[in-house]
């Protein structure tokens, strides 16, 4: 629905204009290239290589590496769910983003 820009299918569920005040930064790039949305994290403009991702995609993260990503330009979805206590440096939310940027194909 979210990707639909507030329809699911056929139906709407949320109007487009409530969609665009959630997706985008509210609060003013408080954290570098991330901002916060209604209800979601914002990507912002991302330097050169230094992480995949479009600008505008929005995303939240639970606390044992559970994640959505929305990604509006590429039309897609993440959704990972790992169930692992967040210990040592894991960065699996990232890998699993990168993975699936990288299995885009044009």
């Amino acid at each position: 629905m979210m990707l639909g820009g507030g329809a699911l299918g056929d139906v709407r569920i949320l109007s487009r204009k409530s969609v665009e005040l959630m997706s985008h930064d509210q609060l003013g790039k408080i954290d570098g290239d991330r901002g916060f949305g209604l209800g979601f994290g914002v990507d912002g403009v991302k330097g050169p290589l230094a992480e995949v991702g479009s600008p505008g995609s929005y995303s939240w993260g639970g606390f044992f590496y559970t994640e959505f990503v929305i990604d509006p330009k590429e039309d897609m979805v993440v959704i990972s769910m790992a169930q692992l206590h967040p210990t040592g440096d894991l960065t699996l939310e990232s890998r699993v983003q990168a993975l699936a940027y990288q299995a885009l194909s044009d």
